[in-house]
């Protein structure tokens, strides 16, 4: 699939600690970087609780499904949640509730919210791990690990990128997901806070929220161009980047506004290949699912450490010279 030809990041702490592992029961599966360790101890069952609102996810479930098959042949498997397309604190709190009253002896999820931590501890507490992906609140928990992208780091480079682009100046129409997400927050200042502090010259016009939805992202497009004619760049932080892509097109604008966003999905790869999407950043999904599912599962069996409490991810940013 597209997802599998363009996961071109590795998570390399993760990679070199997996080869320096002893006795190894298999090789890594196809698409991650972690091999599972011998079953000694009966039947395991993983919960892996993530939502499904935009493309993003396609991936994301994906790599779990990958994580079950995998890890069927060592007597575990890895069920998959669905927490529903509406993201919130609230939904990730129901979902692990739910895992553990179904006597998981593990727990994948992707916390995203502030509001989350005093749940995964009381999973902890109670002897359940929760692997944290993608995006965690601000609030520290005591789960086994954290598995994604430095988002303000993430968030910088997209800002550098936007800078050159732009040439230092003119307007930047921004759009974030959720205002409450902290990854989404962290992305968004990480490049606005460069831009400011380093191209005074490029007005931000913005932020604006779209929840994660294409057809938001299209409509505030629409409005910023109403609005702000001499707009030449639009940064679409998390979901539905390729709405803003569509309003550009529908407004024959390709060539003058630029979209800049996140994840290499087929959507956003065709507004890429079109030239309304200059520049994508992606964060391995598929891969992140995969392996924390099979770190999880071999601390439930062997009581094996991840290589570290936060293992980063390293994305690949894409231009339309990358989908030609």
């Amino acid at each position: 699939m597209l997802f599998n030809k363009l996961r071109t990041m590795t998570l390399a702490a993760v990679a070199a600690t997996t080869m320096s592992l002893p006795a190894l029961a298999a090789e890594a599966p196809q698409g991650g970087s972690v091999a599972a360790v011998e079953n000694t101890k009966g039947p395991v069952r993983i919960a892996f609780l993530s939502f499904q609102n935009n493309p993003f996810w396609t991936p994301v479930t994906e790599g779990a499904k990958a994580a079950n098959d995998y890890l069927s042949k060592f007597d575990a498997t890895v069920d998959f949640v669905d927490l529903g397309d509406e993201l919130s604190a609230e939904a990730v709190v129901a979902g692990i509730e739910g895992a553990l009253a179904k006597k998981y002896d593990g727990i994948v999820v992707v916390p995203i919210f502030d509001g989350t931590a005093r749940i995964i501890n009381e999973a902890t507490d109670e002897g359940v791990p929760v692997f944290n992906i993608v995006a965690e609140g601000a609030t520290e928990s005591r789960r086994l690990a954290f598995i994604g992208q430095d988002a303000t780091s993430a968030g910088r480079q997209i800002g550098e990128f936007i800078a050159e682009k732009m040439d230092g100046k003119g307007k930047l129409g921004v759009i974030t997901g959720y205002f409450g997400a902290t990854q989404h927050t962290q992305r968004m200042n990480g490049a606005l806070d460069y831009l400011k502090a380093t191209f005074p010259d490029i007005q931000i016009v913005g932020p604006f929220e779209n929840k994660d939805k294409a057809e938001s992202a299209y409509s505030l497009v629409q409005d910023m161009m109403t609005a702000n004619p001499d707009l030449s760049m639009v940064y679409v932080t998390a979901g539905g980047p390729f709405g803003a892509a569509k309003a550009v097109k529908d407004l024959n604008l390709t060539g003058k506004v630029g979209v800049v966003g996140f994840d290499h999905t087929p959507d956003n790869m065709q507004y890429l290949k079109t030239g309304e999407m200059v520049g994508l950043l992606d964060q391995a999904p598929y891969q992140q699912a995969l392996d924390s599912s099979v770190m999880l599962y071999n601390y439930v069996v062997a009581g094996q450490e991840p290589p570290a409490k936060v293992i980063p991810v390293t994305g690949k940013l894409l231009t339309s010279d990358d989908a030609k």
